[in-house]
């Protein structure tokens, strides 16, 4: 529960950087959601390197919907939601890879799981809603655009948790599955086990998902590991320069985010939005733009 008591002696933003950080950091509150956020934007950002690099994109959406579902069956069965959260995350992200020998080569696959997800999402909804009679009309809105300044130290630990465990495997399998995904054919003849890279990611990618969910939702998900991905391989590339890269980039919309909303009030998952937005544009408005105008400077040049 936010400190509303000490929250009245807070001083305006200033330009002592240290003092701030200090000030911030003397909540407990903030302190839980630098935490859960510095390891859901680390995560978010090294496994959405890969969901760029392999066209996973719309499988992740379709995953990201599937959180939601899980929660709510979860909650109509009378379960801890957490537990449908993962649960369901990680069986469709098994089922994905089962159907479907490259799930980027087969986006019938994933939009037919994802048109399911939202037919059981709707139903489910459908029924809690009944039951609960409107009695935790929170409950939607805390799934689909989290909390990070409502987590509890247990919550924070949780996500801190889980994230160093999928940072681990990640790192694990990082080499092969760079090979599998940059040119699968030759990986595959070379002994590389494709598919098995390829399943266990997709479950790497539901637990990230499933993980992120307390803190930044099941709507806002893709505003880390999206963009801050595609901007870092638009802006190198050497593969192992970007994938810290996109760490890095996430990582720093994830606390601007967290400063601009402590002091400012605004959503916090709409500042990091905007941030991974506004800056993808940035730099591709910034290429196109060199692009355009080097051939007009090289030939500019050659007649001086």
């Amino acid at each position: 529960m936010i400190e509303s008591i000490l929250l009245s002696d807070i001083q305006p933003f200033s330009l002592n950087l240290i003092s701030d950080i200090h000030q911030m950091l003397s909540l407990d509150f903030m302190r839980y959601a630098f935490l859960a956020g510095t390891m859901v934007s680390i995560v978010a950002g090294l496994v959405g390197y890969f969901i760029i690099l392999r066209n996973l994109v719309f499988a992740t959406e379709a995953l990201g919907h599937v959180t939601f579902t899980g929660a709510l069956a979860a909650a109509v069965i009378g379960l801890d939601p957490l537990i449908g959260l993962f649960g369901a995350t990680t069986l469709v992200a098994i089922l994905l890879g089962v159907l479907g020998t490259r799930v980027r080569e087969n986006d019938v696959v994933v939009g037919t799981v994802l048109a399911w997800v939202l037919g059981l999402g709707a139903l489910f909804l459908s029924i809690y809603t009944t039951k609960s009679s409107g009695a935790n009309g929170t409950f939607g809105v805390k799934y689909l655009f989290g909390s990070l300044f409502g987590l509890q130290a247990q919550q924070a630990q949780q996500v801190a948790i889980i994230g160093l465990g999928i940072i681990v495997a990640l790192l694990v399998i990082a080499r092969p599955l760079l090979f599998a995904s940059l040119d699968p054919d030759v990986a595959l003849a070379r002994g590389v086990p494709v598919r098995i890279l390829s399943l266990i990611f997709l479950v790497l990618v539901a637990l990230s998902l499933a993980e992120a969910v307390p803190a930044v939702g099941s709507l806002l998900n893709s505003a880390l590991l999206i963009t801050p991905s595609a901007i870092a391989q638009r802006l190198v590339t050497r593969p192992m320069v970007a994938l810290v890269l996109s760490a890095v980039l996430a990582l720093t919309f994830t606390w601007l985010g967290l400063t601009v909303g402590f002091y400012a009030s605004y959503p916090v998952s709409f500042v990091i939005s905007t941030l991974a937005f506004v800056t993808y544009v940035s730099v591709v408005t910034w290429q196109r733009l060199r692009a355009s105008l080097t051939p007009r400077l090289r030939n500019r040049a050659r007649l001086n």
